[in-house]
Order: structure tokens, then C-alpha cells, then sequence
């Protein structure tokens, strides 16, 4: 039996490059993120400025935005088929005083020929993802999973259609607060998986900008779309709710944060140096050594 061999402590261990390979044996490589991941001190500090900015300037833009969501909901009542009126809530979140708009609408139950022509309709086109090609897996599942969630409402209003505790209006409302809620942590969310990295601040602030400027632009038009449906009938309101309500907003932060990362990274040479100990003890020491000359040098006679 073999004795195992010493390692040397001074000799650094080199890793397997087994684990650097993929299943068909090519070189899995380094996402280009991290390659370019420098948390520099500039870095961290846009990263809070920017957080700070943009949290500054949506407080102070969301009472006039309220404003506009109600005149964008007006037009949508003036031109579109609904049978809704008006409403503003007030709420008040400290000093923050908001008049969220939503819509009040009847809540009509399901009838009988509703309810069985959404429940045909829905067997059908879960019988018809079985036909689908094999290649559209992801689309298969989705889409059982919204028919799963719709069939889940079929039963709950063909067993007790009068107990259902939701109204339209409140849901219109929590729809926009949570819509206000979402859109307010942008910032934050960009300032620990996107201003991290050196794309520049212009960059940074732009997605940024972009990313609330549509998510506020496209929450009116998401109470309409989806008052539309519930003034036929709150047995779509399930799917609504979970499928087509925060989920679609969500996504489009995704979609934004990801076309964000695929735009270039600054140049090697502009970016800052790798923040950590080494750099907090150069810095200390250059500020040490010139308080020192400072109080050592000499004074000259009056």
C-alpha cells in the first residue's frame, strides 16, 4: 500500500482542470459579467448616488404621476367599451400623500353559459398542448400551468359562486399600489446586480430611467386591459391576478436589466481599482504620511 504523498505547503495547489469541462468535454468559460466584475470605490459610490437620486426624484414625481394615471384612466373610460366609473383613493405613507386612481365596476358572477364555454374552451386547449412539438417544451408547461390555474377558478365558482370575497374595484387598487410598490425599488434592485458593474454612469442612469419610465407608462394601460375582462365576469380574475398581474411587470424588469447587460463594458484602462483591504490601507497610508509632514514641518521665524 502506497503512503500518500506530502503536499508542500509553499507550492500552490492548481485546481482540476476536470471541473473547467463540460459534459461533451469543451471548456465551460467564465461568465462575461464576472470577468468584468470590478467593485471599484467608484463603483459603490454611483451606486449609492444613484439609489439615492432616483429614489429622491420618484417621491417627488409620484404625486403629479397619480395625477396623470387618473387622466389616462379617464381617457380609457371616454373611449373604450367599460362599464366602470372613477375613483381616488387617498393614502397617506408618511409624509407621502397619494390620490391613487383605480376603477369601481359591479362584480358579476359567472352564468351557466359562461361558465361552460370557459370551461370547454379551456379543456380544449389543454387537450391541444398534447399535440404541441416536443421542441416547445416551455411553452407546453406554461401554458398548462395558466389552464391548471383557470380550472382551479372553473371549480371554486361551480362550488361556491357567492362566497368569493374580491371585488373588482379592490383589486384595481391593490393592482396600482402594488404597481407604485414594485417600480419604487428599482433603484435598489439595479444598485446591488447592476450599477456594481463598470458600465458607466450614463449607462446605468439610462437603464435605469427606462426601466420606471415604461413600467409607469404601462401600468394604466394594464388596469384597462384587464378591466375589460372583469366587467364580463370575476371568474377570470385568479388568472389575472397571478399570471397577468405583478408577474408581467416583473418580467419587463428582467427584460430591461438583461438587455442592459449585454451593452459594452468601459475600457480596461478607465475602470477603477479593485476595491478591498490592500486599497483601504493605501489610502489610509497616503493620508497618514500627509497629516505627518503637515504637523512635522517646520514653521518659520516671525
Amino acid at each position: 500500500m502506497r503512503a500518500p504523498v506530502a503536499h508542500n505547503p509553499r507550492q500552490p495547489i492548481r485546481p482540476d482542470p476536470v471541473q473547467f469541462r463540460g459534459h461533451r468535454g469543451g471548456v465551460i468559460a467564465m461568465h462575461r459579467a464576472l470577468t468584468h466584475f470590478r467593485l471599484g470605490p467608484m463603483n459603490v459610490i454611483t451606486s449609492i448616488s444613484l439609489f439615492l437620486l432616483f429614489s429622491y426624484i420618484w417621491v417627488v414625481a409620484l404625486p403629479w404621476l397619480c395625477e396623470i394615471w387618473n387622466r389616462a384612466l379617464a381617457v380609457g373610460l371616454a373611449v373604450l367599451p367599460l362599464n366602470a366609473r372613477m375613483e381616488v383613493a387617498d393614502r397617506h405613507f408618511g409624509f407621502l400623500r397619494l390620490r391613487i386612481p383605480y376603477l369601481r365596476m359591479e362584480p358579476i358572477l359567472p352564468d351557466l353559459q359562461t361558465w361552460s364555454l370557459t370551461c370547454a374552451v379551456t379543456l380544449l386547449l389543454f387537450a391541444g398542448t398534447f399535440f404541441l412539438s416536443k421542441k416547445l417544451v416551455p411553452v407546453i408547461y406554461l401554458a398548462r400551468g395558466v389552464l391548471l390555474i383557470q380550472t382551479t377558478s372553473l371549480i371554486y365558482f361551480a362550488l361556491w359562486p357567492t362566497s368569493f370575497p374580491h371585488t373588482p374595484e379592490n383589486y384595481m387598487e391593490a393592482l396600482i399600489t402594488a404597481g407604485i410598490g414594485l417600480i419604487s425599488i428599482v433603484p435598489l434592485l439595479f444598485g446591488f446586480t447592476y450599477y456594481i458593474f463598470d458600465f458607466g454612469l450614463l449607462r446605468k442612469a439610462a437603464i435605469t430611467a427606462m426601466t420606471m419610465l415604461h413600467l409607469a407608462i404601462f401600468l394604466p394601460f394594464q388596469v384597462l386591459a384587464q378591466a375589460l375582462v372583469l366587467q364580463k365576469t370575476v371568474l377570470f380574475m385568479p388568472v389575472l391576478y397571478i399570471v397577468f398581474g405583478m408577474p408581467v411587470e416583473v418580467l419587463l424588469i428582467i427584460a430591461f436589466y438583461s438587455w442592459g447587460m449585454t451593452w459594452s463594458f468601459r475600457p480596461a484602462g478607465k475602470r477603477q481599482p479593485k476595491l478591498g483591504v490592500s486599497a483601504l490601507r493605501g489610502w489610509s497610508g497616503r493620508w497618514v504620511r500627509r497629516l505627518s509632514n503637515a504637523i512635522l514641518q517646520p514653521t518659520s521665524p516671525v
